[in-house]
């Protein structure tokens, strides 16, 4: 009720915008700014929608000297200020409220501007002179039917990651998008290539975290739209059904997700070329390994040891393994791993290398190596319980397998 009675009455709208700015900083902050300033974009799209986050981010378009404008707000009212666009004249400032991106208007008049934004529900703007909401690409009736619409075809090739944001908005919204739009990405999605690895990533994340990241996921392979950079021949995750992801009762659970969406969207190579984070790649790359070899190879037929293996490698992401597993299995796996007293779940060491040496004559090298591991997946399999169990098995292990003397 909330957001429909608000899409049908602009006044109401620039009403709850201007309670949604109302705190001192901004109060103070406001007066600083020219007169004709315009708050375009997300806030205002996401103040209609009430899904303004904690700390928002709030878009001003200015006429001229952006840059100027910041640096005086950024240094009276101590703010950190970014240069996000030296050739576009887009600055940031950062505040512990909310966050201020400044950009100068693009071309001749303030429509000028708005039409030349990617998407229509994107494209509303709210004057701080007069109070007042401007729509001339009709936004706000798309966001009262839920459409995502762009204002012009061509304002997608003029930065090619709107195309993927558009998925973003799929991902986090749950809206629907013009046929006539997803036939223009789909001839399109190749201009992809010249936008910068960090750029997609950053897109990417946006959309594994959305509310309805899993249909967006399916959405982007059914389309294909990185295979300008891959082959989608090894991809499944048409085989997954969405129940699979309730009631797993994970503990931050998007981290987990975010790592299961990112192997079923790219390649571990594509992953590297779009800049992920060391982590990120380490954990595709495990997590790949072991999606690959239950892809051929049931989970109950892996041994001891590759059981020990698989939670060895797996330890601090296992939620984004369960997905791959039989249902039934899933809840039992995942309250194993959320108790750290388990010792498969958790494999540790029972004793380190230098007591080993200590108590046995063994030194550096492979031989001890292999001795760790046996007496960790002793302990991993409660056939071990103590240390003196420990010591008196290493020297029995050690005794069978020390290399004999003629």
């Amino acid at each position: 009720m909330y957001k429909r009675n608000l899409l049908n009455n602009n006044n109401s709208i620039s009403k709850e915008i201007e309670k949604r700015l109302k705190n001192s900083l901004w109060d103070s902050l406001s007066t600083a700014l020219p007169k004709d300033t315009l708050i375009v974009g997300g806030f205002v799209r996401d103040v209609i929608l009430n899904k303004l986050p904690k700390k928002p981010d709030i878009d001003l378009v200015v006429k001229i000297n952006p840059v100027n404008i910041a640096n005086k707000v950024a240094e009276e009212f101590k703010g950190k200020l970014i240069i996000l666009d030296k050739k576009r004249n887009i600055v940031r400032i950062i505040f512990e409220e909310f966050i201020l991106d400044i950009a100068q208007q693009v071309g001749e008049t303030l429509i000028d501007d708005l039409t030349s934004r990617d998407f229509t529900i994107n494209s509303i703007a709210f004057s701080l002179d007069s109070g007042q909401i401007i729509d001339p690409t009709k936004g706000i009736p798309d966001l009262r039917e839920g459409l995502i619409r762009t204002c012009n075809f061509q304002n997608l090739l003029s930065d090619p990651l709107r195309m993927l944001r558009c998925f973003r908005f799929i991902s986090e919204l749950n809206f629907e998008v013009d046929k006539s739009l997803f036939r223009y990405i789909k001839i399109n999605k190749h201009k992809l290539i010249s936008v910068s690895g960090e750029r997609i990533q950053y897109e990417l994340k946006r959309i594994f975290k959305g509310q309805n990241s899993f249909s967006t996921v399916q959405l982007i392979n059914e389309m294909e739209i990185f295979d300008w950079i891959q082959s989608y021949r090894n991809f499944s995750l048409d085989s997954f059904k969405s129940k699979s992801f309730i009631n797993t009762k994970i503990d931050s659970s998007e981290k987990y997700l975010v790592l299961f969406y990112l192997i079923e969207t790219l390649d571990l190579p594509t992953v590297k070329k779009f800049k992920f984070s060391k982590s990120d790649i380490q954990n595709a790359i495990v997590l790949t390994k072991w999606r690959n070899r239950l892809n051929f190879q049931s989970i109950d037929s892996l041994n001891e040891i590759e059981r020990y293996d698989l939670h060895k490698d797996l330890e601090h992401i296992l939620p984004s393994l369960i997905f791959y597993l039989p249902q039934r299995l899933q809840s039992e796996w995942i309250s194993r791993w959320q108790n750290k007293n388990d010792r498969l779940f958790h494999p540790k060491n029972i004793v380190n290398g230098e007591l080993l040496k200590k108590y046995i004559n063994i030194q550096d090298g492979p031989l001890l190596g292999k001795l760790l591991k046996h007496l960790s997946i002793e302990f991993a399999y409660e056939r071990l319980n103590t240390f003196d169990e420990a010591i008196y098995n290493a020297k029995q292990w050690f005794e069978q397998n020390a290399p004999k003397c003629d």
